[in-house]
């Protein structure tokens, strides 16, 4: 059987292991120890002990499983209630009332959770009854709620750039940098559409008019000082190149154990819950990478990179042209796979052609973490729109229609990264001067 059959067919086998419903890293590993063996024999099998131990012995993937833990904890505590309740007070005038909050506490809690679910999870058990009580527009309050959710994996710290950066052998900390500016972006577009929207459409968000007193304004300030010391221990201690995002994310626990203490109700169950919780999370996320790397060692050992770098170096592609085939494949992988899939899929095999064409890896991997939020409330797999449709018990077709707008706004930051690339580039630039 020549080289180029079998990799027809072991693709063949992994493409309908992933139409039989077979989770994503399960697909993967199967399809390339088939591919390994088939290739190379039984024997070739030994090696996979080095890939494996190679993989996972990482100081970077220690990371995953600390930022977790950060994230739980905070969440457990009762801070997230916390952060809305303060955050809601300082947007009360804006346009949109609470539905601004949802924006506002979501960027808040993305720059500790680093994960989307996690932060569409925290904020949408806090502000749903709220928004439903107070008759918010159901379909607007989903929608802000679940695009909202998507910043967890754009602001730092993010697992997506912690994955992708693993595989690429791009500095975490650049990637952290790269994402602040867009993710800041993308917040205050949300957060002006929204505004828009309540202006045109007053009746979709209640007017808050209720004055503010000196003790509420006291009251917010103490319920965000926690985040603000949490973010500015963690995040603080990267920029200024004093730690890694390793050792950032240990300190970061430290901190958040002794805040959720202080300011929160962190007690020996929560504790436990969240000890529970973030080995499983982390279990899930580490087996995808792992699965990940068995892969780009099948497509190393196949030559499926230096041929795909040869076929698209033959059609001449502009580099123009080159991005507009990645926008259309991967807006057709976020509405089938989730969004760790999409990264280890992908990368392996596009990772040589973007060197290729000279495209910044920094730059690429923001590009690459806008195009999974989008996936992230894309349906039929957008695991925001479940998220947020599992806390209300409501339809989710009216949460796929309130995201609709959002995933415009994606596509329009998309368009300026590409025209003004310096929106990415420019921060880990100055940073590293």
């Amino acid at each position: 059987m020549s080289s180029s059959t079998e990799i027809i067919l072991i693709f063949g086998i992994f493409v309908a292991l992933l139409c039989s419903g077979l989770w994503v890293p399960f697909a993967i590993t199967v399809a390339s120890l088939l591919y390994v063996t088939t290739h190379g024999g039984f024997g070739s099998l030994k090696a996979m002990g080095l890939v494996s131990w190679g993989s996972m012995d990482s100081f970077t993937l220690t990371a995953i499983p600390l930022f977790i833990m950060l994230a739980l904890i905070m969440e457990k505590s009762g801070l997230s209630f916390s952060v809305y309740r303060a955050l809601s007070l300082f947007v009360k005038r804006i346009p949109g009332g609470l539905l601004q909050t949802n924006v506002a506490g979501c960027a808040l809690f993305a720059a500790i959770s680093g994960s989307s679910v996690a932060t569409a999870a925290a904020i949408g058990s806090v502000a749903l009854p709220q928004l439903l009580q107070r008759g918010y527009d159901r379909k607007l309050s989903a929608g802000t709620l679940a695009a909202g959710g998507t910043l967890g994996i754009m602001i730092p710290p993010s697992l997506a750039f912690i994955i992708y950066g693993t595989f690429t052998e791009t500095s975490i900390a650049k990637l952290f940098m790269a994402g602040v500016i867009p993710g800041l972006v993308l917040t205050g577009l949300f957060m002006l559409y929204v505004a828009i929207h309540a202006i045109l459409k007053p009746e979709i968000a209640p007017r808050e008019t209720a004055a503010i007193t000196r003790q509420e304004w006291t009251r917010a300030l103490f319920d965000l000082m926690p985040f603000v010391l949490l973010i500015g221990g963690t995040m603080g201690s990267i920029y200024m190149g004093l730690v890694t995002p390793t050792e950032a994310a240990g300190v970061g626990c430290l901190f958040a154990i002794i805040i959720a203490r202080i300011w929160g109700d962190l007690d020996w169950q929560s504790f436990r819950e969240a000890m529970f919780e973030t080995v499983l999370v982390s279990g899930n996320i580490l087996f995808i990478v792992y699965s990940a790397f068995l892969f780009s060692y099948a497509i190393s050992m196949a030559g499926v990179g230096r041929d795909l770098t040869n076929f698209l170096g033959g059609l001449n592609l502009s580099r123009l042209e080159f991005l507009a085939c990645l926008f259309i494949l991967y807006t057709i992988l976020g509405c089938l796979i989730e969004s760790i899939g999409m990264i280890v899929i992908t990368v392996p095999l596009l990772y040589p052609v973007l060197l290729k064409y000279g495209i910044d890896p920094v730059w690429f991997g923001v590009i690459l973490v806008l195009f999974i939020e989008m996936g992230q409330i894309t349906p039929p797999v957008g695991i925001n729109l479940f998220v947020i449709q599992s806390i209300w018990k409501g339809k989710i077709s009216e949460v796929v229609y309130g995201t609709i707008p959002f995933h415009l706004i994606m596509f329009l930051v998309v368009a300026l990264l590409v025209i003004w690339p310096e929106i990415a580039v420019w921060l880990p630039r100055a940073m590293s001067r």
